[in-house]
């Protein structure tokens, strides 16, 4: 989500967070929160979801569970999801939560981590969780204060959790990335002895000491398994060495990468990096190369995020047009911006290229109230085609096929009404996932969201089932 980390916003630092945690660097336990008084304020807080649902025959509510105290305030956006056995791992701007989903149709906290830092992008490798800081804080701990980007002394990065008793996450590291952390995608090594964090940022501008210009590049850390109180910068790769898209009135700069999907299977990964859409070589994993750059300065605004089909031969990227808090999905806008890209992957090697076959926006007209665009999702791990749920914020959720690339179809939704009828606010769904047989859904305000879909051509992915799921780190199932 672009919202929040423009320059504007860098510059000024965010007030994030009511109640911190406690957490050192060494070891210490994350059970017992306190209040932080320079952080506190006057908030709103978030009630349970209200409005209307609308949504298709083959789509079925299981629950919902609105955000807890403290994360129940409009500032606290929940973000991305990582999970792991029984258990979700929902990002938020002022930390994470851990849910216990062993019964998916009554869904519970087991925890929360207060760990304020904007953006909350989470990945989780074991017993490990990657959290990411985009905004600038006083020291990497969970009881910093919020900075300015321009402080010398700032501090953002990626934070490391030990979440082997997820009823009690342990605060195990931290390490600094230039421009922070916007985004996070877990790369496993190929010894297993190793995983890789290829950390994408952007907004430098000169007077940010830690994000300088022209940044078009990656960080890459290394953490050892054996020992992830050491993590490593390998290295900092400029992706773009003749400077990337210049950008334009109606297309963003390329200063970086808002995130990477990892393809391991086939060493490869697709980077959605602001004015560019990328196709990466990670046979090395500590040198990524890109192999393939493409362009669309008629309907993409935002390369956001990026999506594999199981076979590796087709990408979707997705175009966050209006920085995630804009009405765009609504008859002004149109069918094209503001959409999915579907690019079949033709060749093989350095001759492998992307080509342009559709968009695919939802159908469905959204209020001048709703923020609405492409957002997270990920495959529907079927035996047979190629189908994706997919979030679009106050679009809803929406389930899809892409078998045919060139003419992508709607097959299912989840959509409530907007969350404030009297005026544009940020809410719906950020990240849309299917794991283990439902599909669950982050919401910004609304909390964690649980859907079964019954379909014929989707229900046999039900017996498709794995013990973790990054979506940005995309595993192989057998069809």
């Amino acid at each position: 989500m672009v919202l929040k980390r423009t320059s504007r916003w860098r510059a000024l630092g965010a007030s994030v967070g009511v109640l911190s945690l406690g957490l050192a660097l060494a070891p210490a336990s994350a059970a017992t929160p306190a209040h932080d008084g320079p952080e506190q304020a006057a908030v709103q807080t978030v009630a349970a979801p209200a409005g209307d649902v609308l949504k298709s025959d083959n789509i079925k509510h299981v629950a919902n569970l609105p955000k807890q105290e403290p994360f129940n305030t409009l500032e606290a956006f929940g973000t991305d999801i990582a999970f792991k056995g029984d258990h979700a791992y929902v990002g938020n701007y002022d930390g994470f939560v851990v849910y216990d989903i062993k019964n998916p149709k009554k869904p519970s906290v087991l925890t929360q981590v207060a760990c304020p830092g904007g953006q909350g992008d989470v990945s989780i490798s074991g017993n490990l969780l990657f959290l990411s800081v985009d905004y600038p804080r006083t020291n990497d701990t969970c009881t910093s204060q919020s900075t300015t980007a321009a402080d010398p002394n700032g501090w953002e990065g990626m934070r490391i959790f030990d979440v082997s008793n997820p009823a009690e996450p342990r605060y195990v590291s931290a390490i600094d990335t230039a421009c922070g952390s916007h985004t996070n995608t877990l790369v496993p090594d190929k010894a297993g002895k190793d995983v890789y964090i290829y950390v994408s940022s952007y907004g430098p501008r000169a007077e940010f000491p830690h994000c300088q210009p022209p940044h078009d590049q990656i960080s890459i850390i290394k953490v050892p398994l054996a020992n992830p109180a050491e993590p490593v910068l390998v290295d900092a790769p400029v992706l773009f060495p003749d400077g990337g898209n210049p950008g334009s009135g109606t297309v963003s700069q390329t200063t970086g990468c808002h995130d990477i999907t990892a393809f391991p299977e086939k060493d490869i990964a697709a980077g959605a990096c602001m004015g560019d859409g990328v196709l990466l070589d990670i046979s090395d994993r500590e040198k990524p190369r890109v192999i393939e750059q493409v362009r669309d300065d008629v309907n993409f605004a935002f390369w956001h995020s990026a999506t594999f089909n199981n076979e590796g031969t087709k990408v979707v990227f997705t175009d966050e047009l209006g920085g995630g808090g804009a009405a765009t999905c609504n008859a002004k806008t149109g069918p094209t911006r503001g959409a999915n890209g579907i690019y079949d992957l033709t060749g093989s090697g350095d001759d492998a290229k992307l080509e342009f076959r559709s968009y695919y926006k939802i159908p469905r007209h959204q209020a001048d109230t709703e923020n609405c665009v492409a957002h997270n999702g990920s495959l529907i791990p079927t035996k047979d085609g190629d189908y994706m749920v997919q979030a679009w914020y106050q679009g809803g959720v929406s389930v899809w096929d892409f078998t045919d690339s060139a003419n992508p179809k709607e097959i299912g939704y989840f959509d409530r009404t907007a969350f404030n009828p009297e005026k544009l606010s940020t809410a719906g769904s950020w990240s849309a996932y299917y794991y283990n047989g439902h599909i669950y859904s982050s919401g910004i305000q609304e909390g964690l969201d649980v859907l079964e879909i019954n379909d014929p051509r989707t229900n046999n992915a039900k017996s498709v089932k794995f013990a973790e799921f990054n979506p940005q780190t995309q595993p192989v199932y057998q069809r």
